[in-house]
């Protein structure tokens, strides 16, 4: 029978009063794990269909729409991200992201933000639209979620199967943006992040991210917090690095990281070219490691470094790092990650029995 309803809508606050790390990071490894599979089919396996992004621009200079679609088939998911018996069934979903990017919003009265996401989700019984959500907080928060599921398996894994529970480290924060401002809460929340190192080209903007998570309600105050003036001294004695900045030249050397190595680099940022942040002299002695191999070829033209593996194939098979390695995973995002995390938020709002924003 047809679905005669229009789609539901979720608004931004809706989705962000559901978005949680147990939830999000399970959603994003659901699909790193499923992308693995992608030219390999299974009845029993998960898998995803996501061509590339397509750009469309409109009649003025700097506004342009994406389109992000996806299939991810045969994936396990729960609600709360807690897994149980629930996490036996498994899910499928059709989805795609529309971003519009419009560089003039800020400047308008009043200013509006430049990026806008919305997710749609389809029936997959007759492909008619169903949920209408808000996507920009999704995208956020799944790009941060898959610097933790990076650093879990290609640094923490290296030491045992409890590392990231027990294994104390220090952090670097190379960007105090919107993502540097959530990975640096995010890593201090699940990890145990005994100093964190905090550089942006404007100080000022670091400095406030500093007593932002230190009047944070829960904050560690076992994590010592310190803003440097240069990016080496971020750098130098740190276990995990998340570069996240619009960078066109290099932040990070081969000469600022600790000298055994045993080194991981999160490579979040969206400059013109996608690995302009760390040097040529740092890829050409780490492992590197993508969220696809689909978006490495054509995101990453250029780069003079062969890639050791998608993140999806550690997950899946366990092959870790050396303890001594220095590993980086240059995170592009994927519409693959934005399916399962809206699928997720879906079924956390259904489960809680909350009406939609009509």
């Amino acid at each position: 029978m047809s679905n005669t309803l229009a789609p539901v809508y979720y608004s931004a606050e809706t989705v962000r009063s559901f978005l949680t790390w147990p939830l999000v990071i399970e959603a994003v490894e659901s699909a790193l794990r499923a992308v693995v599979a992608m030219s390999v089919q299974s009845p029993n396996e998960p898998f995803v269909n996501q061509p590339g992004r397509s750009f469309t621009s409109s009649k003025e200079p700097g506004q342009v729409l994406l389109t992000m679609p996806a299939f991810v088939g045969n994936y396990k998911l729960t609600s709360a991200g807690s897994g149980g018996d629930a996490a036996n069934i498994p899910h499928s979903t059709l989805a795609c992201k529309l971003v519009t990017s419009f560089s003039s919003n800020p400047q308008r009265d009043p200013p509006l933000p430049s990026i806008n996401a919305n997710i749609l989700l389809f029936s997959l019984e007759t492909g008619e639209l169903t949920t209408i959500m808000a996507g920009t907080d999704i995208t956020t928060w799944r790009t941060v979620a898959a610097s933790l599921v990076a650093t879990k398996h290609l640094y923490f894994r290296r030491f045992g199967p409890r590392a990231e529970r027990e294994r104390e480290i220090t952090v670097a924060i190379i960007g105090c943006g919107v993502q540097g401002q959530m990975h640096a809460s995010a890593f201090c929340s699940q990890f145990k992040v005994k100093q964190l190192n905090l550089y942006n080209r404007t100080i000022a903007k670091a400095q406030r991210l500093s007593e932002q998570l230190q009047q944070t309600p829960g904050f560690g105050s076992q994590t010592k917090i310190t803003v440097c003036n240069f990016p080496w001294e971020a750098v130098q004695g740190s276990d995990v690095i998340c570069v996240a900045t619009y960078s066109k030249v290099p932040l990070v050397y081969a000469a600022d990281l600790r000298p055994d190595g045993c080194v991981h680099i999160n490579a979040v940022g969206a400059g013109e070219i996608h690995y302009s942040e760390v040097a040529d002299n740092v890829y050409g002695l780490a492992q590197i490691y993508v969220d696809s191999y689909a978006n490495a070829q054509s995101e990453l033209i250029g780069l003079a470094a062969p890639i050791t593996a998608e993140l999806g194939s550690v997950i899946k098979h366990g092959t870790l790092p050396a303890e001594s390695a220095v590993t980086i995973f240059q995170s592009m995002g994927m519409a693959s990650e934005d399916a399962c995390v809206a699928q997720a938020v879906q079924d956390a709002i259904l489960s809680s029995g909350r009406l939609p924003n009509l």
